[in-house]
């Protein structure tokens, strides 16, 4: 016996159904997405209500200012975005993180003579508060970051290294790769690096781990001791914390601008 053939009718249909179906869930697409809009511009109206409200809390309290930088960044808005428009001009944000960066450049330009450009997130917080004075807006490590991202959206040569539990905050256009960056983290324990360390712990061949120091040398990141017993110490001073028990002073750090 032969199978009937579907026929033209069945089919007609079929494809009528399938219009349909897909018809339908145009429309259900398009209601879900103009109410999530909806919610969408309420939550920014809250928001802008709230940021009213507490304006003054947001740029004195720095723990209250990450929980709000956090809910921008669940909406897609970025205080920081502009220097002008609503956030700038109802909290003043713009002008904070720009003042913070200029901080920034100023710390660690005078520091660089002793760092090669390299320092803990610790430590530039440490001289920012320092520079602040005790009467300034308070400026938390967030803060620092977050000036930081903007410095190195301009292609000033600032970045953030994780190492180990915090940050080496780097403010010279120096390159460096995933290579560096793994010894500048296994220095952070003693403050130095030698090539039977990274060689041992890293299990690397001896002239990858000679490229790897000899460029932090030569980009001034670290230095060289010669009479170590046993072998060359690369010490990175941005992690040997005796070289910062000469504290620096803020007109220091606006003598480092030419």
């Amino acid at each position: 016996m032969h199978r009937r053939g579907v026929g033209a009718g069945a089919i007609a249909k079929k494809k009528l159904a399938e219009a349909k179906y897909k018809e339908r869930g145009t429309v259900l697409a398009e209601d879900q997405l103009a109410q999530m809009s909806k919610q969408l511009d309420m939550f920014k109206t809250n928001l802008e209500e709230f940021a009213s409200k507490h304006k003054q809390e947001i740029r004195k309290n720095p723990e209250f200012r990450v929980q709000f930088q956090d809910m921008c960044a669940t909406i897609g808005v970025d205080p920081l975005a502009s220097g002008k428009g609503f956030w700038s001009e109802m909290l003043g944000v713009g002008d904070f993180y720009y003042e913070l960066g200029v901080q920034i450049i100023e710390v660690c330009l005078a520091l660089k003579h002793r760092n090669g450009g390299l320092i803990t997130l610790e430590e530039l917080h440490q001289q920012v508060l320092k520079g602040r004075g005790k009467f300034a807006q308070d400026v938390s490590q967030d803060d620092l970051i977050r000036a930081i991202k903007k410095l190195k959206a301009l292609g000033t040569g600032f970045g953030i290294i994780p190492v180990g539990g915090t940050y080496l905050i780097q403010s010279v256009p120096a390159e460096l790769n995933m290579d560096h960056t793994v010894v500048l983290q296994l220095a952070e324990k003693n403050g130095y690096v030698t090539v039977s360390e990274i060689k041992a712990s890293l299990k690397w061949e001896t002239e990858r781990a000679r490229q790897v120091l000899e460029h932090l040398l030569k980009e001034g990141l670290a230095w060289l001791d010669l009479q170590a017993p046993g072998e060359a110490h690369y010490w990175l001073p941005a992690l040997f914390t005796d070289l910062y028990s000469q504290e620096i002073s803020a007109e220091e750090a606006r003598e480092a601008f030419p």
